[in-house]
């Protein structure tokens, strides 16, 4: 996919990322119970202060999370994506990203 140029840069725009629990998962754990959860939610943190992560979280009923993100292109998520420590352990794989229109509300 190409990104929209702006004075020579790539222009950051929404893309929905889908997560799926992984082969490393245990079902006999909480979310918090999982291996590495502090290592995961501080680098979730980072990427929301930075502005990276939009909106997140699991899907309830569901073994996925869904998060909103801001980037250039699919190459720099998962680029950032492949850092969490999740993504390391097999605890959570991406199995989609789509580019995403928001036609209601506003983000900040």
């Amino acid at each position: 996919m190409v990104g929209i140029q702006l004075r020579g840069r790539h222009m950051k725009r929404l893309f929905a990322v889908f997560r799926k629990r992984g082969p490393a998962w245990n079902e006999a754990l909480p979310l918090e119970g999982q291996v590495e959860w502090a290592a995961h939610a501080d680098f979730m943190d980072g990427l929301a202060a930075g502005g990276f992560v939009v909106l997140g979280g699991p899907l309830e009923g569901a073994r996925e999370a869904l998060l909103i993100v801001r980037a250039a292109d699919e190459a720099e998520i998962e680029r950032r994506i492949a850092a969490d420590p999740w993504s390391h352990s097999g605890v959570l794989t991406t199995t989609r990203v789509h580019p995403w229109q928001l036609r209601l509300g506003a983000l900040e």
